[in-house]
């Protein structure tokens, strides 16, 4: 997929703003603009990398990362009894924006149903 046209490679070079959560040099944290949850936010690897069906050995540290320091993102956010992270990956995953990211959800109350239940 082309980057050229991807919301979160302009979210990441500034072009489109948002609400920032965290940043350093491979990663972006922010708020969703549509929060199924008090705490909602993404977590997007600076890299444009499609999803997670994309990702090779060489990406090993910079998903290590994204998922140690979601705990205390999650805390500073108002999420400090749990959370929960979802990654949607693929058409059948129902991914969205084919630019790996992460959800991370939380906050006081339960949290929406997982999966829908018949």
């Amino acid at each position: 997929m082309s980057t050229d046209n991807c919301i979160f490679c302009k979210i990441v070079l500034g072009e489109i703003p948002c609400r920032k959560v965290y940043e350093d040099d491979e990663l972006l944290a922010f708020h969703d603009i549509h929060p199924v949850a008090p705490v909602h936010f993404l977590v997007v690897t600076k890299e444009h990398i499609d999803s997670m069906a994309h990702l090779d050995t060489r990406h090993a540290g910079v998903m290590g990362r994204m998922m140690v320091m979601v705990h205390g993102l999650a805390a500073q956010q108002g999420s400090t009894d749990g959370f929960r992270i979802v990654c949607n990956t693929g058409r059948v995953g129902r991914q969205d924006v084919f630019h790996l990211h992460v959800h991370v959800l939380g906050g006081p109350g339960p949290l929406p149903g997982m999966i829908a239940r018949a």
